[in-house]
């Protein structure tokens, strides 16, 4: 699996995100391309620890069992549904997200990989460096799929 540490994987994601315009349609789910990104940056900055969740009662109770789907080698599939706290709803600036994405993941990917041991994921609760690096890439494969990138 790809590394988010690794400067080739790092430039490839922001190939894929620079192939996108305001235009670029959605394949599945209800986000316009400038809400993608900000979900994305969402979840990025619990990986920063720029937001702090506590971990939710059901990650509590199902969290341990949905990681082992969530760090297979497997794409993670269509049709998940996000937690409440990462849904974006109303407009956002395409080129303001963009940016915004592309500084996190640069700002996370020059991080010290054994940081992101001490955030805790909403719902898979307390991650490894690999699970939380695992978990960053395929959220991201995840959603640039979703608009073709």
């Amino acid at each position: 699996m790809k590394n988010m540490h690794d400067p080739a994987t790092m430039e490839e994601l922001i190939q894929r995100i620079n192939v996108l315009t305001p235009a670029t349609q959605r394949q599945w789910g209800k986000m316009d391309v400038a809400q993608m990104m900000a979900h994305l940056s969402n979840s990025l900055e619990v990986s920063t620890g720029d937001k702090v969740y506590k971990q939710a009662f059901m990650g509590m109770i199902f969290g341990k069992i949905a990681k082992k789907s969530v760090t297979s080698e497997k794409p993670l599939r269509q049709g998940v549904p996000t937690a409440p706290g990462f849904l974006v709803v109303g407009s956002k600036d395409f080129n303001t997200e963009k940016q915004r994405l592309i500084t996190l993941m640069k700002r996370l990917s020059a991080a010290d990989p054994a940081s992101l041991a001490t955030k805790t994921h909403p719902f898979f609760g307390r991650m490894t460096p690999q699970e939380w690096n695992l978990v960053n890439y395929k959220h991201l494969d995840h959603h640039f799929r979703q608009f073709g990138a």
